[in-house]
């Protein structure tokens, strides 16, 4: 009877210089692939998703993610809280633009009517 060798497997994760976690050698965010596990896809539909990952990566990463919920939910936590952050600055130095949204609407309208004359 042949014997198996049990070795301890690496998780497919790395922090890059901006302090994200990217998966395998890929620029896929663990971010990425926890939120489309959490809205029910499969490890074979995330690849399909992130052509990039592999299934092994992915069954890993879930499996690291099931193992260490807590740690990598306070991570996911504090990403959003900077990304929001970051939004709010964002828009802070934008000038205010009451009347966008009609102003684009009127233009595409306008693009459309055009069109349709010199057709």
């Amino acid at each position: 009877m042949a014997t198996l060798t049990f070795e301890p497997m690496p998780v497919p994760l790395r922090e890059d210089a901006h302090g994200a976690i990217r998966v395998g050698d890929t620029r896929v965010l663990l971010d990425l692939v926890i939120q489309e596990f959490r809205n029910g896809a499969t490890p074979e539909g995330i690849v399909e998703s992130y052509d990039a990952l592999t299934l092994a990566e992915v069954y890993a990463v879930i499996s690291y993610y099931l193992r260490h919920s807590d740690e990598i939910d306070t991570y996911l936590d504090r990403r959003e809280q900077e990304a929001r952050a970051v939004r709010e600055r964002i828009e802070a130095l934008q000038p205010p633009r009451p009347n966008l949204r009609a102003a684009l609407m009127a233009r595409a309208k306008a693009r459309e009517k055009a069109g349709a004359q010199t057709d």
